[in-house]
């Protein structure tokens, strides 16, 4: 079997236990998948096959999206720059390995790495906030996070309330607090932060203002409603309070109307489809207001009927 067929399988895998809803869908699984338990319960299992068939640590070629907005991160990641004449914003990082990949891209769209001068995030776990200390030694900007999410990125992630100390990353000092509703602005980009938590108790959904040829644009990076293996939503809960901020924050995407949407995770918006498009079409490839609509609505699906399988006894 070669390495395509490999990853293709693994994917598909994954996909199939995450989803597998019924005994029905369950039959239907390829015979060398993971079960729903193993992944739930194996952290490591579960980041590994998702690291490795979703291209987590692979390199992938930079991109402007629109005006001062560009993409920077790898194959399976989304880590996103804001570049103004005042200096950067980055957003996101990858897996710990991510750091000179994301600084290789920066510097092959002609920026300096060292004019980033602050970092966000949409969330404290190891494929989105894994490189941030690299990357804080290396350009000394200065790192706000959402104050729920505070303590994960100081320690590492230690003691989360899934993976206790099973998936922790270099620590990170943070120099701002966030809380719900703050903005940063460099130059002409401003940014607001909404704390959409779940996903984990800081997950920050990030909202910019883009103004390119004299049009406006609003682009959101939607954090905080997805779920992994062995998060519990409604019995014996994974934190107190959890299933009430997934549907705090499903009101919060629901509310936005962005005209661009991206991600962390680069399947969620279609990096490759609109980015081969986007050589022909500009900008409007990346305008897809019903895609978010239908993210969010899928998102807003899976968490109930996750909450009903467990109430029914279908999660053990």
């Amino acid at each position: 079997m070669n390495k395509a067929s490999t990853a293709t399988g693994a994917i598909a895998a994954i996909l199939a236990v995450l989803f597998a809803r019924t005994c029905a869908d369950a039959q239907r699984l390829p015979s060398n998948a993971p079960t729903r338990e193993q992944l739930a319960n194996d952290d490591k299992l579960f980041v590994t096959l998702a690291d490795k068939s979703l291209k987590w640590e692979e390199p992938a070629e930079p991109t402007r999206i629109a005006g001062p907005l560009y993409f920077v991160g790898t194959k399976g990641l989304g880590v996103f720059l804001f570049t103004t004449s005042d200096g950067h914003i980055l957003m996101n990082t990858g897996m710990p390995s991510s750091g000179p990949m994301i600084v290789d891209s920066i510097r092959k769209l002609g920026f300096k790495p060292g004019d980033i001068k602050i970092m966000i995030n949409g969330h404290a776990h190891i494929d989105h906030a894994g490189a941030f200390a690299y990357l804080k030694q290396l350009t000394g900007a200065k790192l706000a996070v959402m104050k729920d999410d505070v303590p994960a990125m100081e320690s590492g992630d230690k003691a989360d309330f899934k993976y206790a100390d099973d998936l922790v990353y270099p620590a990170v000092k943070v120099d701002r607090v966030l809380r719900d509703g703050d903005t940063i602005r460099m130059g002409d980009v401003l940014l607001t932060a909404y704390h959409t938590p779940g996903h984990t108790r800081g997950a920050t959904t990030w909202v910019a203002n883009l103004v390119v040829d004299g049009k406006a644009y609003i682009v959101a990076f939607p954090d905080g409603a997805g779920f992994n293996p062995g998060y519990r939503l409604a019995k014996n809960p994974s934190y107190p309070g959890i299933a009430e901020d997934y549907r705090r924050t499903h009101h919060v995407l629901e509310m936005l109307k962005p005209d661009i949407w991206l991600a962390q995770h680069n399947e969620y918006f279609d990096l490759e489809g609109k980015r081969e498009r986007a050589k022909t079409e500009g900008i409007r490839a990346w305008i897809d207001p019903e895609g978010y609509r239908r993210f969010i609505a899928q998102k807003k699906r899976e968490f109930e009927d996750e909450v009903d399988l467990e109430l029914s006894g279908g999660v053990k």
